[in-house]
């Protein structure tokens, strides 16, 4: 066996690449190589640093507590070398490398995959790895690209560009307002069951506005679920009142199963941000994503400005 691709890989680079292919024998067939002397190579480069790296078995090779955290560092700084060597020698700006991207996960999956899906397209060696959930919230140390945020922010550190707004609405089923009645105001609505996101929203008060004057709208309910799309449902089956993003239900709302309750009080927008660890040089592939982010909200009247 050949082991000309060998001879360029660097001792960090074939490790990053172990973890990454999962096993020494994966990663020896990436660079056309026997798996023991990819093994040599790793055995050198623990030698050097004086820490055991890789738990190897005959199928895995997992790294230890130290390699995960060796991984994390050395990948970044790749990553940075990269973007640093494409600029100072003019490279042309194409996204490459490897882009991890979290969302959460209704919204992900509607708005962020065919935004990753036309990105690929136009840039087609570019590795892109979604992660779906609120579970993600270390951006550095979840190796994490880009996060899209909804709502406000905290404070923190972080770059964030406003991609737009998502704007909510209070909905029913019509079956539920022809056998419960609407609220007319927002204090109507107290008699009302809502069905809940979080669990934090429950027995609190919604502010909405009418004239430039605003109003307070109390909002309880002994159903809470955190996922959307389970909410649609319970809500086109008569199960409670929601206050929720307008594009989950606008499809309920345009063919009248559903019914917008209090249309002419106002509901505040959430924001919807894209988030990332602040560096000197933005990789192409972040700001590629971000651009077409963007675009992409700007066409959807659903999530736009």
């Amino acid at each position: 066996m050949q082991n000309s691709h060998l001879m360029n890989e660097t001792n960090e680079q074939l490790f990053l690449r172990v973890v990454e292919a999962g096993s020494l024998k994966a990663a020896a067939e990436q660079v056309n190589a026997d798996p023991s002397a990819v093994s040599r190579k790793i055995a050198a480069l623990e030698d050097r640093l004086r820490v055991k790296l890789l738990q190897r078995s005959t199928k895995r090779s997992v790294p230890t507590e130290a390699g995960t955290e060796y991984y994390e560092g050395m990948r970044a700084l790749i990553e940075q070398q990269s973007a640093l060597e494409a600029r100072i020698a003019g490279a042309v700006d194409t996204p490459t490398g490897r882009l991890r991207i979290t969302a959460p996960v209704d919204f992900g999956s509607e708005f962020v995959a065919p935004v990753l899906s036309a990105l690929q397209e136009q840039a087609p060696d570019l590795k892109v790895e979604l992660l779906l959930g609120s579970t993600f919230s270390d951006l550095v140390e979840q190796n994490i690209d880009v996060a899209i945020r909804i709502g406000r922010l905290p404070d923190s550190s972080l770059i964030a560009r406003r991609l737009g707004a998502v704007p909510r609405v209070i909905v029913a089923s019509k079956g539920y307002v022809e056998k419960n009645g609407a609220p007319k105001t927002p204090d109507e609505a107290e008699a009302h069951s809502f069905i809940i996101y979080r669990p934090d929203q429950n027995n609190t008060s919604i502010k909405l506005r009418r004239d430039g004057k605003q109003f307070s709208m109390p909002m309880s309910g002994n159903l809470t679920v955190n996922s959307v799309s389970a909410i649609r449902k319970l809500v086109s089956d008569g199960k409670g009142l929601h206050m929720g993003p307008t594009w989950v239900f606008k499809d309920g709302l345009a063919e009248g199963s559903l019914v917008q309750l209090l249309p002419k009080y106002a509901l505040e927008a959430f924001p919807l941000h894209a988030v990332y660890v602040p560096t000197s040089y933005v990789p192409a592939k972040v700001r590629a994503f971000i651009d077409i982010m963007k675009t992409s909200v700007r066409a959807n009247t659903a999530i736009a400005e």
